[in-house]
């Protein structure tokens, strides 16, 4: 909801075309888009737009933002890891998380910092 009415700037409860590439990029006066908004003009009307009527409903915008086969909790704490594991052993030292706290801290897979000052060991 909040996605939608940031992107849908002409309030039609849609988020077409322009509005989608307006969200990423401003033209400012440029005659050629850069070859990333060209790829992003593709995957909105490929992927983005699933039932091809030039704009994204509720539904559609759900699916981008929240991709149903995408597992943000582990995407996270694999980035946790391979920034902080150090030794690239697949496992993190606690001298390796303290070395990385301020990435553990600010992650949304310790709830900012909550679950490390709950953890009993």
């Amino acid at each position: 909801q909040e996605t939608m009415e940031d992107i849908d700037k002409n309030g039609d409860g849609f988020i077409d075309l322009e509005e989608y590439i307006g969200d990423m990029y401003s033209h400012d006066g440029d005659a050629d888009e850069p070859e990333w908004v060209k790829t992003e003009r593709e995957q909105f009307v490929e992927f983005r737009d699933k039932n091809g009527d030039g704009r994204m409903d509720q539904a559609e915008t759900r699916d981008w933002i929240l991709p149903s086969d995408y597992d943000h909790a582990e995407a996270e704490a694999r980035h946790l890891v391979y920034e902080s594991d150090q030794d690239k052993d697949g496992k993190l030292t606690k001298e390796e998380i303290v070395a990385k706290f301020d990435l553990f801290v600010g992650s949304q897979a310790t709830d900012f910092g909550e679950a490390l000052v709950r953890h009993d060991e």
